[in-house]
């Protein structure tokens, strides 16, 4: 059992070097209000003068103190290894000779033979951090005591809790102070020394109500009542140390401590503890042997011991789920960069490939919350792009008027005996122009997505490019100028699929045929309809000549879808002539029907209406052609002008600007904060690891 404490004080210094909380190690935090003598009771453990003294504030930063038993004969071992730095530190090893000696974590491994030296240390130390009036810091002070008089122990020695801030203290002292207090007693792994003065109130005690809200039951907190020999004439404090005033799992135990008049006499701490065995002898004679500073000193040790015990199988757990987590931490650091040219080449390549895996759809790391890469520009093609031109109306923007006015222009001075064609073909380019500008957008976000798989790639992939911020910023320029690069010329390829539709409207289409059959059938079919439904006043034989015309022209070719007849009805002309508004040119006069706006109610000829008919049908039916083709052709033309032409040249375009010598050490320096993140968690782990080592040395039969 009495391996345990030096294990965790082994423990404590591994991790002190790397400054971690992360491990709550078993120890004894000393908790009491300013002056109810928590130093002298460390003191009267250490067997010497080692605390600095005085009224006031005077513990202003943590003092974690570990007693450490030495025998004699170890002594003079430990005398030998550490000669040369008695020598270094200009101090003959006779220091070690001595019985007792301390050192300090800050000043490495100088030796400290004389206590004055000690305390003189202690509080330089603290005045650096906490300056020279009355501010304190959590900071802690680490100080080893080695001597045969002292049983292994490790404390914590805290600032004493105190109400009103005096000399430069802040405002908030009591809180900075209970919040230092807080931090070391809320470890589960920490034995609460509550020390209250016998000469005040049990009740009122500040250091047993701190320990009561973390520690409700008492489990861990052990009492112990200073002063016992300043308790007012006639009153005693034997109720309290039987327990019968407040109850205390752990225990309550009676100390005598010096006075300061003692101190300044330079009463020595053996001479203190001769009196309090003599005082407790007198006055508490049947509760002597369970009182006192050296029963104390026996009670810390056995309850660290037992502590220790209990927390070790838990603590062995959490190094090692630390160790394998900070491994793993590490390696997501990557190593530092020895070989310069090799590894830029290496992230330059995986960067390339993870690049073009994303496209293609064989990425390690699937992203699961969106489309990206491959399947968001398969998703733009055919959702994105696809819907937008089936949502592209082929008469849009076209009215029946436009239509008209399209046909009449087209016939110049003569009146058309024919549906001209030019005004087909006019209208119909008009219509397919429209398909332009989704078609650029189909390019635009091709582009955005091939933009953002950048992104994605720095993201997920290629972890090692954060480590190097510049490469990432390079690589970044690089494919997002290529990118750029590319989009005119993708642009102009898409421009042109939609020019070449333009350029040439081939009437000989297959499909465009067989519309044109069809729409002949189908306008003969009406036609006879209607005129079943003639008139009787209009005669047989001129209403039979008008259909034998039709006949005649419409075999074959859609000029045939000839509408005669109804042109040279004169009440037709002046029916229409009436219902032009009222600031219409004079009779006589040719009218432009741009110029003047047609009003809605104005009824169409029969002959004006078959006209509109016949070539919206032939627009609607020529559009939704040329809208098949730039739906298959312009994804074909985005795919090999800018995705295929990115995805082969993106690899040797990296290479080629920036693997370059000169470029090697600017583009691979960490970023700070990498480097030092990386030392921190090798420190760490090693520390763990060492931590891991220690206990693993404690044979099974020392913990039970």
């Amino acid at each position: 059992m009495e391996a345990l404490i030096p294990v965790i004080n082994k423990l404590q210094d591994v991790f002190n070097t790397v400054g971690a909380d992360i491990i709550q190690l078993p120890q004894i935090a000393v908790v009491g209000t300013q002056s109810s003598g928590k130093s002298s009771v460390l003191e009267s453990l250490v067997g010497r003068d080692v605390l600095p003294r005085g009224t006031g504030i005077v513990t202003r930063r943590p003092l974690i103190l570990q007693l450490v038993n030495v025998d004699p004969e170890d002594r003079r071992k430990t005398g030998e290894e550490n000669e040369s730095n008695a020598w270094k530190n200009g101090r003959l090893s006779k220091g070690i000779d001595g019985e007792e000696w301390g050192k300090f974590l800050h000043t490495k491994n100088k030796i400290y033979p004389d206590f004055d030296e000690i305390r003189q240390e202690i509080e330089t130390e603290t005045e650096r951090i906490s300056g020279n009036n009355k501010g304190i810091s959590d900071e802690p002070i680490h100080l080893k005591v080695f001597s045969p008089h002292v049983v292994n122990l490790t404390l914590v020695d805290l600032p004493g809790i105190t109400k009103v801030p005096v000399g430069d203290q802040p405002k908030d002292i009591e809180l900075q102070i209970r919040e230092l207090i807080l931090k070391y007693i809320s470890n589960p792994n920490c034995i609460i020394l509550a020390v209250t003065a016998a000469n005040t109130d049990m009740a009122t005690s500040e250091a047993l109500k701190v320990a009561r809200e973390v520690d409700p039951d008492g489990r861990r907190t052990l009492a112990v009542v200073t002063k016992l020999d300043l308790m007012d004439a006639g009153t005693d404090a034997m109720d309290v140390l039987m327990g019968r005033v407040i109850p205390v799992k752990l225990g309550l135990i009676g100390v005598v401590n010096r006075s300061q008049l003692d101190i300044n006499n330079k009463k020595s701490v053996a001479d203190a503890i001769r009196d309090e065995h003599a005082f407790l002898q007198k006055k508490y004679p049947s509760l002597a042997n369970r009182n006192g500073t050296k029963y104390l000193a026996r009670t810390l040790n056995r309850l660290l011991m037992h502590h220790i015990r209990d927390c070790l199988p838990e603590l062995k757990t959490r190094i090692n789920v630390l160790a394998a987590q900070y491994q793993s931490l590490l390696g997501s650091y990557g190593e530092p960069v020895e070989d310069q040219s090799s590894t830029l080449l290496q992230l330059i390549t995986k960067f390339a490939t993870e690049y073009c895996n994303t496209i293609e759809g064989t990425a390690k790391y699937i992203e699961t919350a969106e489309l990206c890469g491959g399947a968001r520009i398969c998703y733009i093609f055919h959702e994105t792009f696809g819907r937008t031109l089936e949502s592209v109306d082929p008469l849009g923007g076209l009215t029946t008027i436009d239509v008209l006015t399209a046909i009449r222009n087209a016939t110049g001075p003569r009146p058309a005996l024919f549906v001209p064609e030019v005004s087909f073909e006019l209208l119909v380019k008009r219509q397919v122009k429209r398909l332009e500008e989704p078609s650029l957008r189909c390019v635009e976000l091709v582009h955005e997505e091939m933009q953002r798989i950048i992104q994605h790639c720095s993201n997920y992939s290629t972890q090692e490019l954060l480590r190097f911020p510049k490469l990432h910023d390079a690589i970044v320029e690089v494919v997002t100028s290529l990118l750029r690069k590319r989009l005119p010329v993708t642009n102009e390829m898409v421009h042109n699929l939609v020019a070449i539709e333009l350029a040439y409207i081939n009437t000989k289409h297959p499909d465009f045929a067989d519309a044109c059959g069809l729409m002949n059938n189908n306008i003969e079919e009406q036609r006879r309809n209607r005129m079943r439904e003639l008139p009787t006043a209009v005669p047989r034989d001129k209403a039979g000549g008008g259909v034998q015309g039709d006949q005649d022209g419409g075999t074959g070719n859609w000029r045939g879808m000839l509408k005669k007849g109804e042109d040279g009805l004169p009440d037709e002309r002046a029916k229409a002539q009436a219902l032009m508004p009222a600031h219409s040119p004079q009779k006589g006069y040719a009218v432009n029907l741009l110029d003047v706006p047609v009003p809605v109610a104005r009824k169409l000829s029969a002959r004006e209406q078959r006209d509109c008919e016949v070539i919206e049908r032939l627009i609607k039916s020529y559009f939704l052609i040329v809208r098949k083709n730039i739906q298959d052709s312009v994804p074909k033309a985005v795919m090999h002008f800018l995705v295929n032409h990115v995805k082969d040249s993106l690899q040797s375009e990296l290479v080629g600007q920036l693997y370059k010598s000169g470029l090697l050490d600017d583009l691979l320096t960490e970023s700070e904060d990498m480097a030092q993140r990386r030392n921190e968690a090798a420190d760490m782990l090693k520390a763990l690891q060492k931590a891991s080592q220690v206990i693993a040395e404690i044979r099974e039969t020392h913990l039970w």
